[in-house]
């Protein structure tokens, strides 16, 4: 089995606005992991959609719903890299606000642990806004280029 040195990068932001659907979005996309290697360690990808229930006519969520999902994110964010900060089991690579919802993105060391703590969540409903999830194998990041490309 081949071996990898793997250097975590501090997360770096950069915010990004755009319009889709003629509705305003508004990313933020972690940049430090526009040239990270070896990205075949951090080879599955997940998105996670919350769903807010409050929300003004351009689908952009009500302050109160913002600080619900702020708290929320970081609870599943502590989660899903686990408890080992130095050798996360996952890569917070950015949000994305737009049309009544926001979608988070990690790049995934584990799948298996991740899937399992969602699952877990969803079944205990233990969660303050409805959400739905997806992991998929990724080797050559290509979900995760539209939005290193555009940041």
């Amino acid at each position: 089995m081949e071996e990898f040195k793997v250097l975590i990068p501090k997360e770096n932001y950069q915010i990004i606005n755009f319009e889709k659907e003629d509705l305003p979005a508004i990313g933020t996309i972690n940049i430090s992991l526009k040239n990270f290697e070896p990205k075949e360690i951090f080879s599955w990808h997940c998105s996670l959609i919350l769903d807010f229930e409050d929300f003004m006519e351009n689908g952009m969520p009500t302050k109160e719903q913002v600080l619900i999902a702020d708290r929320f994110e970081d609870i599943l964010d502590n989660k899903i890299k686990g408890t080992n900060k130095e050798k996360p089991n996952a890569l917070f690579l950015g949000r994305v606000t737009w049309n009544k919802t926001r979608q988070l993105l990690w790049r995934v060391y584990d799948p298996d642990l991740v899937n399992q703590f969602l699952k877990d969540t969803i079944e205990d409903k233990k969660y303050p806004l409805n959400f739905d999830y997806n992991i998929s194998v990724d080797e050559e990041w290509s979900y995760a280029k539209w939005y290193l490309e555009n940041s």
